[in-house]
């Protein structure tokens, strides 16, 4: 397992006044000595703040995370980072230098960013998890990392995943074995973004991104209490993410806050040449989305209740904690109809995935350059680089392509194949007849899984229509359960409606407060 770590003590002794969770005043700043920058739970705004007021720098804010890593990923089994970035400091300098310059500070102005193993990053290793993979550095980066960069962002380190994104109950790698659960170590944080999830959650950088193919970036954040936000199929460029299902990936942020999830969605939103489907954003793309950030969004918001996901099978605590969450939309001035029905929906949900693994890595792979390690799913196999619990994915996909089973089936993207177009109309006729602005519904209706406990993958409701409709689906903190396992409330919205899932999500957040640090990983707690 490969764990590279940027030297810090250096810094840490130049920057004497620098503590793990806390950036403090420079020297010409000792006016200021009183007041304190708390890097645990801060936000964009707050870091941005603490730079004009002179309480923290670029380089001691990342100093001060690379610290939190030090400390807490290994040493406490976490296990959520593969491998952090030895130029990390050396870019927050440079940003300080064009502060100091400027006066101005971009959109992300040194925002540390925790990316996913399989989105290309220049210098980086980018492994999908696998061994097969080890050693492979792109290029070029992927375009979300790369827009994320010019507006100021600094990679902070490429955190762990589930292997090739095979999983979505567990973050287990052959190249770096099994993230946790920061909540509770005895638990798992869902995959495959669990080591983007398990990262943010635990604040070992300020925000992530995620891939989500059917559950990817709402599970991890619903598993650790964060939100995440799976945008509408086709208003970000998926180039230079590693593919699992071209047809249904999505990438995008994965934040403890709706505020700075939707700062990250205003950058990375909008037409790629080099991802075709994003031809279908052009002209649906507002100028800006934190316009939207509204703490009366609820009010006279129309909100449906999807019985048919929720009540199947919930666990009693998770029921609890889902009708309290209708209780506070309803509070927080919503409309509830509840229950709504969709007509048709479980012919409509059947047939919907397609076996396009081995096309779509195998792309990704011609696309990589001479120097990526394996050329093909067939080289893949014959390595025998994998975990264990992947191998029979690995063999499938090695037979099976392009859905041959079904021969009927096109299998291609929400805009054009048939079957995905049926089943969002379908929604969307639920959502015009009830006037609704979004669905609501548990993200799990399980807790999180034990460790190693495979038959305690239940309750899973974002596999079921977003992925095939194409609709956006944004997941945000709905409380705790057994042994402070948190749960996550999905909002359900029509194709390029961001806007109004921002709104209600926002209005949600700002009316209940769920979001809290785990307790093992917050300094601040044990000061309390």
């Amino acid at each position: 397992m490969q764990k590279t770590s940027t030297p810090v003590a250096f810094v840490f002794l130049v920057l004497c006044l620098l503590t793990f969770t806390r950036c403090t005043p420079t020297a010409e700043k000792s006016t200021k000595a009183a007041e304190k920058f708390e890097v645990e739970e801060a936000t964009i705004a707050g870091i941005h703040q603490a730079f004009r007021e002179g309480t923290c720098t670029c380089e001691q804010l990342v100093t001060t995370y690379l610290q939190r890593i030090e400390k807490y990923d290994q040493p406490t089994r976490l296990n959520a980072i593969v491998v952090t970035n030895q130029e990390a400091l050396a870019t927050a300098k440079a940003l300080d230098e064009e502060y100091r310059k400027t006066k101005k500070l971009r959109k992300l102005h040194c925002i540390p960013l925790i990316v996913k193993d399989n989105f290309n990053t220049i210098g980086l290793q980018t492994a999908a998890g696998s061994l097969a993979m080890k050693g492979y550095i792109p290029n070029e980066d992927a375009y979300q990392v790369r827009v994320l960069k010019e507006a100021g962002a600094v990679v902070l380190a490429k955190s762990n995943m589930a292997e090739w994104a095979f999983s979505p109950m567990v973050s287990i790698s052959s190249i770096a074995g099994e993230t946790l659960n920061p909540y509770n170590l005895q638990h798992v944080p869902a995959g495959s973004s669990g080591g983007t999830a398990a990262a943010v959650a635990a604040n070992m950088g300020t925000v992530g991104l995620g891939s989500d193919t059917g559950n990817s970036i709402r599970g991890p954040s619903s598993h650790n209490a964060l939100v995440g936000f799976r945008s509408t199929l086709g208003l970000t460029s998926r180039h230079g993410i590693v593919p699992l299902y071209l047809r249904n990936d999505v990438g995008g942020p994965m934040a403890r806050t709706v505020e700075d999830a939707t700062k990250i969605l205003e950058v990375i939103a909008g037409y790629d040449p080099a991802d075709p489907i994003t031809k279908y954003s052009q002209g649906k793309v507002p100028q800006n989305y934190t316009r939207f950030l509204n703490k009366d969004g609820l009010k006279g918001a129309r909100i449906g209740v999807l019985r048919t996901l929720s009540d199947k099978d919930p666990d009693p605590q998770v029921k609890a904690l889902f009708e309290q969450a209708l209780a506070d939309l309803k509070r927080l001035g919503a409309v509830i109809v509840d229950p709504i029905e969709i007509a048709g929906f479980d012919s409509l949900r059947k047939d919907q995935w397609c076996d396009v693994f081995q096309e779509d890595i195998n792309a990704y792979l011609a696309s990589a350059g001479p120097n990526v390690p394996v050329k093909n799913l067939q080289e893949i196999v014959a390595s025998g680089k994998y975990s264990p619990y992947i191998e029979e994915n690995l063999k499938y996909f090695l037979e099976h392509q392009d859905n041959q089973h079904n021969p009927n089936h096109t299998c291609s993207d929400p805009f054009t194949d048939p079957r995905r177009i049926a089943f969002r109309q379908a929604i969307e006729q639920a959502m015009d007849k009830h006037q609704l602005g979004a669905i609501v519904y548990p993200t799990w209706n399980n807790p999180p899984a034990k460790v190693g406990d495979f038959k305690g993958y239940k309750g899973d409701n974002s596999q079921i229509i977003a992925p095939h409709t194409g609709q956006p689906a944004f997941t945000v903190p709905m409380g705790y359960t057994y042994d402070n396992l948190p749960a996550g409330l999905q909002f359900l919205g029509r194709m390029f409606d961001e806007p109004t899932l921002i709104k209600y999500t926002y209005s949600y957040e700002q009316g209940t407060k769920h979001r809290k640090p785990p307790v093992q990983f917050s300094e601040r707690a044990a000061r309390e």
